[in-house]
């Protein structure tokens, strides 16, 4: 037997019942039928999901195992279908998206200093996925990113406001021949092995090959992930450099570095909802996330150097 969504909504009417007969009224069949049916299921599962007992049933530890994850199947994929999710309804409600940056972490900061404000936060890769999302009414505001020339499309439904424009720095160990340089060229880099995370729908990484083509170079990447907790123990390891974020924070082992000529420029920027619940309080949202950029390059002495050098911090909206 194939498992199917109906299979898991049954196990989950049966452990909420408590009892298969009261699970049978509730799902409108007969409890013999019920019975077969939970069989059968199990029987694809390969696995006991209840114990049934005179006062009723109740999962296994297998079951539970089950039952975790299919009330998180069940939970996505009508939220999915509906665009509702189980907090809606809540008319104090602002469903918060992002692209990891200090931009998003500070901004949230803010909201939740809000009076009178519930907030949930939803984070993904893509950008564009993002924007899709707010369009579509799943978020009420987000943050994203996106790069000169590939820039995010504006969307009659959706209020958006640039936050800055900043450089792309790199990353390298602190035991690199380059590391103790205050910018890097990027043609010096070309012997490097790169770790480069994915492409995320806007633009990235393409910038890179681009600018390391125009820097004389094809980079050599055998290494491709998003996970930053990865990519700092590749590159502090000497194994490889990255492009990344000015804001992002150097640590042991490892210095963050800005590139000669800039060559790489990503935007920030802040997105919303025209008919959602923070609309009349755009121009807030907008200084709430200027403000949380602002601090992010006053907590980073290589971008506050890079500032002093080039007599001019990111260019904000």
């Amino acid at each position: 037997m194939q498992l199917e969504l109906r299979h898991l909504r049954v196990i989950c009417a049966i452990a909420d019942a408590g009892s298969l007969s009261r699970a049978a009224t509730a799902v409108g069949v007969s409890q013999p039928a019920l019975t077969a049916q939970l069989q059968r299921v199990e029987g694809a599962l390969g696995g006991q999901v209840f114990w049934r007992g005179r006062l009723g049933v109740t999962p296994t530890p297998f079951g539970q195992f089950v039952l975790t994850r299919a009330r998180s199947i069940l939970l996505t994929v009508d939220e999915l279908v509906t665009g509702v999710s189980a907090y809606d309804g809540q008319s104090n409600l602002v469903r918060i998206g992002g692209y990891v940056t200090p931009v998003l972490s500070g901004l949230l900061t803010r909201l939740f200093e809000v009076p009178g404000v519930s907030i949930t936060v939803h984070t993904e890769y893509s950008p564009r996925l993002l924007l899709d999302l707010l369009a579509s009414r799943r978020l009420d505001a987000v943050t994203l990113v996106d790069y000169p020339g590939n820039e995010l499309p504006t969307l009659p439904s959706v209020g958006m406001r640039l936050v800055a424009t900043e450089p792309v720095f790199v990353l390298m160990s602190s035991r690199h021949r380059l590391a103790a340089e205050e910018e890097v060229n990027l043609a010096d880099l070309a012997d490097d092995d790169w770790v480069i995370s994915p492409p995320d729908g806007v633009g990235w990484p393409e910038c890179v090959y681009s600018a390391c083509q125009e820097a004389g170079f094809t980079p050599r990447v055998p290494h491709s992930m998003s996970e930053q907790a990865v990519i700092r123990q590749l590159v502090a390891g000497g194994h490889a450099v990255s492009p990344c974020q000015a804001t992002v924070q150097d640590g042991p082992g490892i210095v963050v570095r800005p590139l000669a000529g800039n060559p790489l420029w990503l935007r920030h920027l802040v997105a919303w909802r025209r008919d959602g619940p923070l609309a009349q309080r755009a121009q807030e949202l907008a200084e709430f996330a200027m403000e949380a950029h602002r601090e992010a390059i006053a907590e980073r002495p290589h971008y506050v150097a890079w500032t002093v050098r080039n007599g001019t911090a990111a260019t904000l909206g």
